[in-house]
């Protein structure tokens, strides 16, 4: 293994109709699975998934655009998806990125995304797993 920077913990009760919470308490909450039950308040796994896509990868847009010497001003929005897996019979999920970039023409916010894509943590992990869609825009 790599050297570790750092290690982040959530423990996760009675799976998607139950609990999250962090070891520093700072994510606490309750899960609620929208596909089966609309009324009640809480989060899901997708959810926490595409705030941290969302993070990791808008954090790895910008480390790539300050080493091209590029400023810019961004910001990601993850749209992860709960499909059914025709596969299997099981489910699966997809993820859209929709990326916003100030300060470059729409060429170079492509060329930034894609390398962004290389670079990301999230990216990294998920590639050749799950459909990941990159769509960038520029302001």
């Amino acid at each position: 293994m790599s050297d570790v920077l750092f290690t982040s913990r959530a423990t996760a009760k009675n799976g998607r109709d139950g609990h999250v919470k962090s070891d520093d308490g700072l994510i606490d909450v309750n899960l609620v699975n929208p596909a089966k039950n609309k009324s009640d308040k809480g989060s899901n796994p997708e959810q926490l998934f595409a705030a941290g896509y969302a993070a990791c990868y808008d954090g790895a847009l910008n480390h790539v655009a300050r080493e091209k010497k590029k400023k810019i001003d961004s910001e990601t929005t993850a749209e992860v998806s709960f499909l059914k897996d025709p596969e299997d019979g099981g489910f699966k999920i997809a993820v859209k990125l929709n990326i916003s970039i100030e300060g470059v023409g729409p060429e170079e916010a492509e060329e930034l995304a894609e390398a962004a894509h290389d670079f990301c943590p999230y990216s990294k992990a998920t590639r050749g797993n799950i459909d990941v869609e990159l769509n960038p825009t520029v302001k």
